[in-house]
């Protein structure tokens, strides 16, 4: 598929713009007419008026020069309106779009796209197609109508004469066609550049802390230096070869001009023209030239839209990997187990199964942790029950219906999940916290703040709950972002808690702490906790090892030392002796 064919694709964001498309292109049209006929009014100026000192004559037509120009900037105006109202309407709708879509996208979709090419998207080549709009509504019509009827407008005054507007154009096209076949590749080479830009610096500004705990600024930099030349190259290269443009035209026209010039006054010293049809065919060569000029920046413009539509259409052409088959309610078996997992792979696509042949269950308000060394699969496990992935082969069951059946609203609707990566939003602690319940009241933030242990350091704070937190709550320490996360999930009262890692940066007094109010305030709550410390997942009701991928145990922390070697080993990595059978 051609570049034309994928900015046609993107024609469905048009429709509710029809009128600005037509209303748009005419008036340019006008103005155009308007600005051919200003030549042929100078023409009689100089010939009839001038020629015979008949101010009368020349003010008269002076006026009527006045009046198609005060009418000419009035369409220009609503034209320009019109493709405003297009340009800008159609990039929303484009971005809109583009965002739900994205939003409808499983990880693993994402994770193909990556985080910085689809910002270079939203942001860089939705801008180019807004400019593309603009330009279809303003010029594309204008540009080639102006050269066209410049050519017949000459032929008009003397067809003789003409016919060095016949061979100039052409030679003018023809350096056109040349420049741009030659540039048209680095344009697209742009594009998919600016992506390794985007990702150098998105990694660069939210990796700076651990950029500057490492001291590899300067590295960091040459890595950044390295991905911006390539691109200041590609876009130096392309401006060597546009810069050809106006010289070269220029040169053709000026001959051009001199040529009118000189053949102009034999014909005017013969008595065959007049001075001011030689003054109108410059003018008319000079519109072309300029003309011509814009023909050859709209090819530019659009070989960038050309680019950026293939992008934002490929955006588009992504399906979701874990597609929702329903957007009802289901009926689910109270007497089953809350979670099932039955003979599950799982595999991230690079060959090899991250998750390999699990089963277990998990009933209703029991605490279960989950326990293992790095990269054994706890938090691929946990991303399958929200259906964040879908399994590769196998099934998990919740409340007795395979996870695939419920509609994702359904799924998630009770469900709290803390992710490894404390995520906070810009706004305040409150706005936070109504991400878990929408109409959450100050008695509701209180006990969530308590449960997570983020009462005090809260009530500490100048505004409380109306702090104001900045993107990422880089504002706040490590374990305070993870307690406000914690307490993001808890206010809903959720049927199923997962907790992913969440008490990593709090001391074992506050961990110990947390534990304890997750038992006496969620008694009706199914809660998965997630760790890599044995303190942490030591009195649950149940404990799943996972090692290599692989379930190698399922019990209490009593029954797993006895049964376990893994869960033993990880036990004397972090607890005395006295404190394993404690």
């Amino acid at each position: 598929m051609n570049g034309s064919d994928e900015l046609f694709r993107l024609r469905r964001f048009l429709k509710d713009y029809r009128l600005q498309l037509i209303i748009g292109p005419l008036c340019k049209l006008i103005e155009a007419v308007f600005e051919l006929l200003i030549p042929l009014i100078t023409a009689d100026i100089i010939d009839n008026g001038v020629k015979n000192s008949d101010l009368g004559y020349v003010l008269q037509r002076g006026g009527l020069m006045v009046l198609l120009g005060a009418l000419g900037l009035g369409f220009a105006l609503v034209c320009q309106k019109s493709a405003s109202i297009a340009s800008q309407g159609f990039g929303t709708k484009v971005r809109n779009a583009m965002l739900r879509h994205i939003n409808t996208l499983s990880h693993s979709d994402i994770d193909k796209l990556t985080t910085p090419s689809l910002i270079t998207r939203m942001t860089n080549d939705i801008n180019q197609l807004q400019l593309a709009v603009a330009m279809l509504i303003r010029l594309v019509i204008r540009a080639p109508f102006l050269v066209i009827g410049a050519l017949i407008m000459s032929a008009f005054i003397d067809l003789q004469m003409a016919v060095i507007f016949f061979i100039v154009s052409p030679l003018i096209a023809l350096v056109l066609y040349i420049i741009m076949v030659r540039s048209v590749p680095f344009f697209k080479q742009i594009q998919s550049r600016l992506d390794g830009v985007s990702l150098i610096t998105r990694e660069n500004l939210s990796g700076s802390r651990v950029v500057r705990a490492f001291s590899k600024q300067q590295e960091d930099i040459a890595r950044f230096d390295s991905k911006n030349e390539e691109l200041a190259h590609s876009a130096v290269t392309v401006g060597k070869i546009s810069s050809l443009l106006g010289p070269l035209t220029y040169v053709i026209a000026q001959c051009a001009i001199i040529a009118i010039v000189w053949f102009g006054a034999v014909n005017v010293d013969s008595g065959r023209l007049m001075t001011g049809e030689i003054i109108a065919l410059v003018n008319y060569m000079t519109q072309i030239l300029l003309a011509m000029i814009v023909i050859s920046n709209l090819v530019v413009i659009f070989t960038k839209a050309f680019a950026s539509a293939a992008r934002v259409n490929e955006v588009f052409d992504t399906k979701p990997s874990v597609v929702e088959y329903t957007t009802e309610d289901i009926d689910t078996d109270e007497n089953a187990p809350v979670i099932e997992f039955k003979n599950v792979h799982f595999g991230y696509g690079g060959g090899g199964m991250s998750l390999k042949n699990i089963s277990f269950t998990i009933e209703k308000n029991q605490t279960v942790g989950i326990i293992g060394g790095t990269g054994s699969g706890k938090t691929t496990l946990i991303n399958l029950i929200p259906r964040f992935y879908d399994v590769s082969e196998g099934e998990v069951f919740l409340r007795g219906r395979n996870v695939r059946d419920y509609s994702f609203s359904q799924l998630r609707r009770n469900m709290g999940l803390v992710p490894q990566e404390a995520v906070l939003f810009k706004g305040t602690i409150a706005d936070n916290l109504r991400w878990g319940l929408e109409h959450a009241d100050s008695k509701d933030m209180e006990r969530a703040l308590k449960i997570s242990q983020s009462y005090e350091f809260v009530q500490k704070l100048p505004d409380k709950t109306d702090t104001y937190i900045s993107q990422g709550g880089k504002n706040l320490s490590g374990g305070q972002r993870q307690r406000l996360c914690i307490a993001r999930a808890v206010i809903g009262s959720p049927d199923i808690l997962i907790l992913d890692d969440s008490a990593s940066a709090l001391d074992f007094a506050t961990d110990a702490a947390l534990r304890q109010a997750l038992e006496e305030y969620c008694t009706d709550t199914t809660v998965i906790n997630v760790s890599q410390r044995v303190g942490t997942v030591r009195y649950c009701d149940k404990i799943l090892v996972l090692d290599k991928g692989e379930l190698v145990g399922c019990g209490t922390h009593k029954e797993l030392l006895k049964s376990c070697s893994v869960y033993k080993e990880i036990c004397l990595s972090q607890l005395k002796d006295e404190e394993v059978n404690a």
